[in-house]
């Protein structure tokens, strides 16, 4: 019988914003793809949807079984291994699957996803990845860029690296159709380098990996990017970043340093943006849990966590953990506060917030600029987010 794959939001998605405040859990990135792009690989199915938080359905719809297929529910916080896909495809329906009390997958009949039913339990033996809190992203991007590298280029011939290029082990570097590198160091003898469909690294530029680029990125000139780092489809990067992930359209694209960072969707930092990834008494790095109303340990490396529709201007300054929400404009001299909740407006001893009409319209302004707009259910998303 043939299956069809939902990925599920846990009650705990809210650990992840101010990620998932715009995004089902699935939706996120951590190595080259997103969870859900990963599990389509994985399981060589098309696109697969997401039960998620009602206000995020018109945005991201729910596809739910033709009638005689089997439901097979995953967790969308989970990183998809071969020991894990090779379990749950070996599953039956009427079978959930566990680990250490929670859920991973269910197959089920019919579209009553969580109704009572008396279900086989089976235990998960293996390892699992998940991620369940917004540093996980940047802890597993090293594991994760590893993993999708290998799902990606598994019997295919990277396009030519331009002799202009000095290479280290260039078997681990791959460039899809249209990629542009000239003039640069790619060292990838510590991590596999992919460079998607017409991105561009510009002149001068040293890369060690692991390190990935999505369709139509951009990297600048003399930039120094250390693994394990990330830029989505679309983004633009310069200055120095270690081990930070970009979703997707945003940019940073001069000087300043980022490290242990997340960087949401539709982002623009400012020219010497930087953040603190570290403590400098080398203690543990707390982080405001919006949804949990307490500060909780990232461990000893954390730097700036930048929900989407976010920027800042020239020359800010990100203390170590900080947490800026969605649609914030962040600006001024001083370091801002910790923790931005969204739609702030201003830098240190923030008063103001962004009115909503006026972000809306900005957020508009900063998609146009790549090509796209805000759109009908972006603006309720958004407005939700605004209104609480």
């Amino acid at each position: 019988m043939d299956r069809h794959y939902i990925l599920f939001d846990t009650p705990e998605r809210d650990e992840l914003y101010p990620f998932t405040h715009t995004r089902p859990v699935a939706e996120i990135r951590t190595g080259i793809l997103t969870i859900r792009e990963k599990w389509e690989k994985w399981l060589e199915t098309g696109p697969l949807s997401s039960f998620t938080a009602e206000y995020l359905q018109a945005k991201f719809p729910l596809q739910k079984a033709p009638p005689g297929t089997v439901t097979v529910l995953l967790n969308g916080h989970l990183l998809p291994s071969a020991d894990l896909v090779g379990t749950i495809s070996a599953m039956e329906p009427g079978q959930e699957l566990y680990k250490n009390g929670r859920l991973l997958a269910k197959l089920i009949s019919g579209d009553d996803f969580f109704a009572p039913a008396t279900l086989v339990r089976l235990e998960f033996e293996g390892d699992i990845r998940r991620v369940d809190r917004p540093w996980d992203i940047v802890q597993h991007n090293d594991a994760a860029l590893r993993d999708d590298f290998a799902l990606l280029t598994k019997g295919r011939k990277s396009a030519p690296v331009s002799p202009t290029n000095q290479v280290v082990n260039p078997e681990q570097i791959f460039l899809e159709p249209g990629a542009r590198v000239e003039c640069s160091v790619l060292n990838a003898a510590t991590g596999p380098i992919y460079i998607g469909k017409n991105a561009e690294i510009m002149e001068g530029n040293l890369v060690r990996g692991p390190f990935a680029m999505g369709e139509g990125a951009v990297l600048k000139m003399g930039s120094r990017i250390y693994g394990a780092t990330t830029l989505g489809p679309r983004c633009v990067a310069g200055g120095e970043i270690k081990n930070t992930v970009f979703f997707a359209h945003s940019n940073k694209g001069h000087d300043g340093y980022l490290g242990d960072a997340v960087i949401g969707e539709w982002c623009n930092l400012g020219a010497n943006t930087s953040c603190s990834n570290m403590k400098n008494n080398a203690r543990e790095v707390r982080i405001w849990m919006e949804a949990k109303q307490e500060y909780w340990s990232a461990g000893t490396k954390c730097g700036v966590l930048m929900g989407d529709f976010s920027r800042c201007g020239i020359n800010t300054m990100f203390n170590t953990g900080t947490v800026v929400g969605v649609s914030c404009n962040v600006f001024g001299g001083n370091f801002p506060p910790k923790y931005l909740p969204s739609f702030s407006w201003g830098g240190a001893g923030l008063t103001d917030r962004y009115r909503l009409e006026e972000a809306l319209r900005d957020a508009d302004a900063w998609m146009r600029l790549k090509g796209a707009g805000l759109q009908e259910a972006d603006r309720e998303i958004l407005t939700r987010i605004f209104r609480g």
